[in-house]
């Protein structure tokens, strides 16, 4: 099974964008053109990053326990989306850091929420 791609929900089209720009553009992913309330990323092969407003008309609101999880190539990437996340809105929910703590290689990641309390994880994996 591949994930063609995923859609996330704003209430700020604005502030959406500023912020999945900064967070997205920090790991090589790539925005097109705003249409008619949707801006899409890609990246090469990885999946699609679809924003708009919700379509029944409520607000966008982040789901308890749903999060998205990014891949990048390193830390740095890592740790330049969380800072750009945390410049452009977002709140921090995990520092850049190895996972457990106390490893110095595997899973290194980093957790923030956007505007609307979407839960976002970027991670590389280090060897």
């Amino acid at each position: 099974m591949t994930i063609g791609y995923i859609t996330i929900g704003y209430n700020d089209e604005a502030r959406a964008v500023a912020f999945y720009d900064a967070v997205l553009g920090a790991i090589g992913y790539e925005r097109g053109p705003l249409d008619g309330g949707w801006a899409f990323y890609g990246k090469g092969d990885a999946p699609g990053v679809g924003l708009c407003k919700p379509f029944d008309g409520q607000a966008a609101r982040g789901g308890n326990g749903a999060m998205t999880g990014f891949k990048t190539d390193t830390p740095d990437q890592v740790k330049a989306a969380h800072a750009a996340a945390l410049a452009y809105g977002g709140t921090d929910e995990g520092a850049p850091g190895f996972r457990p703590p106390e490893a110095t290689t595997g899973f290194y990641g980093a957790y923030v929420r956007d505007g609307a309390g979407n839960k976002l994880c970027v991670y590389a994996t280090v060897a």
